[in-house]
């Protein structure tokens, strides 16, 4: 799979653009603020249908126009697809796939993937839980469609339960529907992060041992913010069934101390991610270059799990993060990507980098233009 084209109008800085991609490496290079990441934002709206920057649908659109258009022609089940996304000024989003239209963005998913690796992820070793999080979600929802329904309707119960627990009068019956409610779609996030975790630890050891050179041992483990049983070869759906009655049986315990902070307190949507080398915690004691030794070898994990899931090469979006890694690290980088179609952006690229990067496409970004080299 891979992206051959992209058109964009009234996108960010963009009036308009047309553009024809190299199906291995594509460069960006520009100083800062000229348009780069904008144009991986919408590279990246043919997988999700939203930015990896922002929630804001409406940021996307050109000052002081009324809409803006991203159209994408890629390659995928051995024929050309084209994704067309229109965002108005007033919030609504229309989406059509192939000329026709999709109601809900799901059906997008488990078409295409696309990885992002910017200079926030070099951080999500030592930053709050809540990055965490989104790394593992945003992951799972490419790979596990179904987790995107999931998690989406975990939310949006979430949001209700903390609406009522707001209210002058709270009756248990009501409450409780809410927490039943929340414990059954919770149960599915958890139960899918714990696998995920599982997957992604068992591959980054080994990505980790031979960036470091053997040097350190890298461990991952899901940290939930209440007690639940271990899975211990249970069949998964009666796992499942004990996670959801856990959880349950949390909430109903809490219900006096969450009325009180009219917020609910415990559940997937605080747990957390460790991340250790050797036993030592590196979000607490981690060094800078540990931390971002951790983090690329989460971010190569990534990938090698779409690989081994979906048996696809996922298209790979590097955001100025060329610029956080010393030279053996870009180098290590730049050749564990071999047969990935690549999205560089940087303000100037290496020699020694170069020189290992396939052969491709340097586009020269300034306020909004594009000029390409080949």
């Amino acid at each position: 799979m891979y992206i051959k084209r992209i058109e964009l109008q009234d996108f960010r800085n963009y009036a308009k653009l047309e553009a024809s991609f190299s199906e291995k490496v594509n460069i960006f290079i520009g100083n800062n603020a000229q348009g780069k990441t904008n144009l991986l934002e919408g590279i990246y709206m043919n997988a999700m249908a939203r930015s990896f920057k922002t929630s804001k649908d409406k940021e996307l659109i050109r000052f002081g126009r009324e809409f803006c258009r991203v159209r994408i022609t890629s390659f995928y089940d051995d024929d050309d697809h084209v994704t067309e996304i229109v965002i108005n000024k007033d919030g609504r989003k229309g989406v059509k796939l192939d000329g026709v239209r999709i109601n809900r963005t799901s059906e997008l998913l488990d078409r295409i993937f696309i990885i992002v690796f910017s200079p926030e992820d070099m951080k999500i070793v030592k930053d709050e839980p809540e990055k965490r999080r989104r790394f593992i979600d945003r992951e799972l929802c490419q790979v596990k469609p179904g987790y995107f329904s999931d998690l989406s309707n975990y939310k949006k119960v979430l949001k209700q339960r903390n609406t009522y627990l707001r209210e002058s009068v709270i009756e248990p019956s009501i409450l409780d529907i809410w927490d039943r409610e929340l414990a059954r779609y919770g149960a599915h996030i958890i139960v899918r992060r714990r696998q995920f975790i599982e997957r992604i630890d068992k591959i980054s050891r080994e990505i980790h041992g031979r960036i470091s050179g053997g040097r350190e041992n890298l461990g991952l483990r899901y940290e939930t913010s209440f007690d639940i049983p271990e899975e211990d070869g249970e069949k998964k759906g009666s796992y499942l069934s004990h996670v959801e009655q856990a959880f349950y049986d949390m909430l109903v315990k809490r219900r006096k101390e969450d009325m009180e902070n009219r917020s609910t307190g415990r559940g997937p949507h605080r747990d957390d991610l460790k991340i250790s080398a050797d036993d030592i915690d590196l979000r607490k004691f981690g060094s800078q270059g540990q931390q971002r030794t951790a983090a690329l070898s989460l971010k190569l994990s990534e990938i090698r799990l779409i690989e081994e899931e979906m048996g696809e090469k996922p298209i790979l979006l590097l955001d100025d993060v060329l610029s956080e890694l010393d030279n053996d690290r870009q180098t290590y980088l730049i050749n564990s990507l071999g047969g990935n179609q690549l999205f560089i952006t940087t303000a100037d690229i290496s020699g020694k980098v170069a020189k290992n990067l396939p052969e491709g496409k340097i586009f020269k970004i300034k306020a909004g233009e594009v000029d390409i080299e080949i």
